[in-house]
């Protein structure tokens, strides 16, 4: 056993900080801790930047496509992927696991997208 762990030793040899200075400093600077807070200099991602210069945080769908979503988002009606919402929300109310009426009357009424968040995307 203890040549096992004397071999471990000289496998695993760690390097030790010497403590003799050589006058030479590091030249490279070091990172800032918060580079990404607020009020940092590091510019923002462009797909957080709008034509205006400003903060894109704006979305751009309303209420109807926000509970469509939500319904997206909720596993408990099933998979999502290759399949309308309309499609979806049929398959959940025949396996019997009661999606909101709501969605149903907002998809047969036409005025929204039927296809689900995902599509396209995975």
């Amino acid at each position: 056993m203890a040549t096992t762990s004397k071999n471990m030793n000289v496998f695993y040899r760690q390097k030790k900080n010497s403590t003799t200075s050589t006058g030479k400093k590091s030249t490279k600077s070091p990172s800032p801790k918060h580079a990404a807070t607020f009020g940092s200099d590091i510019t923002q991602p462009l797909a957080l930047v709008s034509h205006g210069g400003s903060l894109d945080l704006k979305d751009d769908f309303d209420e109807q496509e926000q509970a469509l979503r939500q319904f997206d988002m909720n596993m408990a009606y099933g998979p999502c992927v290759g399949i309308t919402r309309l499609d979806r929300w049929e398959r959940a109310q025949r396996m019997g696991l009661n999606p909101p009426k709501e969605i149903e009357s907002l998809l047969k009424g036409g005025k929204v997208k039927l296809e689900s968040l995902f599509d396209g995307r995975v």
